[in-house]
């Protein structure tokens, strides 16, 4: 489907079932057992997702970009060169998909609203676990109301998905604080991942990680100890850098802000505190062999996420 027909009706600040339903298309060039992630860490990488949830198939020589933690060590101690471990791909892998609606999501300056974005993310993820033959399940969450998929096979799975992303309350309703017994919201559904991953799944995270508490990153660790994961963190170009010194007004809603970008010391600041942040991420994300992908307002995901997870070429 051509792109001006594919965003025809996209609105910046919302989501419609139609316009998810027709990231059906565009979700066939995009496969879920490959990732080509231009890391800020390590620079371009290949990196084929690990045989959780695979079957054994047989062993080869290792091959530069083949993922270490594969390698058949019972072959290689018994030759003159390592070996890998290749698996067979089982069907019906159950995918978890994580989306982000909090309050903190309904913004942007540029292109989308993080949550529009993160919810076209999370479609084409949905439609291409159908087209995978895998089952789709997963977890969408606000400020009040946290939604749980259980996974299921098939087309209707796929739209169950959509019509709940749609629908959730989260997109016409207020930030709501958790009541002083309860954990944040981003928390709350990281334990709710834990409790439901089966081990083998794959499991995407589609985020801003605002919150991402010592609490949360635990129940992720655990999510990823027996899952493969993939974070897709979303932002704007306003949180990576502030504009040109001067006075700006913000609205939300019936909210107006001004703010002031003269003082360089608070640029600066402000700059830090976002790397700080996004470097905190990455090294989580390398210290447990989470995929990380990052997209901003501005890109489109549909051409972000064909890049990132393109279908390898036979």
């Amino acid at each position: 489907m051509r792109h001006d027909k594919l965003h025809a009706d996209a609105s910046p600040v919302s989501v419609s079932q139609a316009g998810l339903i027709r990231l059906n298309g565009p979700a066939h060039a995009i496969a879920l057992d490959v990732l080509r992630i231009n890391s800020l860490q390590t620079g371009a990488y290949v990196s084929h997702f690990r045989g959780r949830g695979m079957e054994f198939d047989e062993s080869r020589p290792y091959q530069p970009g083949d993922d270490p933690r594969n390698i058949d060590w019972r072959v290689t101690a018994r030759s003159t060169q390592a070996y890998t471990k290749l698996f067979r791909e089982e069907r019906e892998r159950p995918v978890l998909v994580l989306v982000d609606l909090r309050s903190n999501m309904h913004f942007a300056t540029q292109g989308s609203f993080k949550s529009v974005i993160a919810s076209r993310a999370a479609a084409l993820i949905s439609w291409a676990a159908h087209h995978r033959g895998d089952r789709l399940g997963g977890l969408i969450f606000g400020d009040s109301t946290h939604r749980e998929l259980k996974p299921k096979l098939g087309r209707q799975a796929a739209l169950r998905y959509v019509h709940e992303l749609v629908n959730h309350p989260d997109w016409h309703r207020g930030a709501e604080g958790p009541a002083k017994d309860e954990e944040p919201p981003l928390t709350r559904a990281m334990a709710a991942l834990r409790r439901v991953a089966r081990p083998g799944s794959l499991v995407v995270v589609i985020s801003d990680f605002v919150g991402f508490s010592r609490a949360a990153q635990t129940y992720l660790t655990g999510v990823a100890r027996h899952n493969e994961v993939l974070a897709i963190f979303i932002s704007d170009p306003l949180e990576h850098e502030l504009p040109p010194p001067g006075r700006y007004r913000l609205v939300s809603n019936d909210v107006e802000l001004a703010i002031d970008t003269y003082a360089r010391t608070a640029r600066r600041d402000y700059e830090r505190a976002f790397e700080e942040r996004q470097h905190s991420l990455e090294k989580f994300c390398q210290r447990y062999g989470i995929h990380l992908l990052s997209i901003s307002t501005e890109e489109d995901p549909v051409v972000s996420m064909q890049t990132a997870l393109g279908k390898r070429a036979r």
